[in-house]
This record gives structure tokens, sequence and C-alpha cells, in this order.
């Protein structure tokens, strides 16, 4: 640390809460509606990149085994 820069100003504990709960009043909470969308959605893509993944293991297993002869 450099001896001329500032020196951080401490913040207490209190003030500290106080920047907390003003920060989180600013948070946009989504929906009930928004959030089940979400949620259907990434299950929807857990769903297709397991099922693709799967083909994709499948093919590329049936290759290994052409080519090793088992």
């Amino acid at each position: 640390m450099r001896d001329d820069a500032p020196a951080k100003k401490r913040t207490s504990p209190a003030q500290f809460i106080r920047e907390v709960r003003q920060e989180t009043s600013k948070i946009t909470w989504p929906s009930r509606r928004e959030t089940m969308i979400s949620t259907m959605m990434v299950f929807i893509m857990i769903i297709f990149m397991a099922t693709f993944f799967s083909i994709i293991d499948l093919i590329l297993r049936s290759g290994i085994g052409l080519l090793l002869g088992n």
C-alpha cells in the first residue's frame, strides 16, 4: 500500500446494515409466474441436454465398439 494513498473510511456495523437494507429495497423480484416459467424452461433444457448427450454417447460407444471389434 502506498503511503500517500488516502486512508479508507471505516463503516460502522449499523451503517452497513442500513446500506444493505437500502440496496435490497432496490431489488426487483420476479413474479410467481416468471419464476414458474423459468423453472419449466430449466427442466426442459435439462431433459433436452440429457437426451442429446445420451444419443451422442450411444453413437460414440457404437463407433468405438466397431473400431475395436467388440
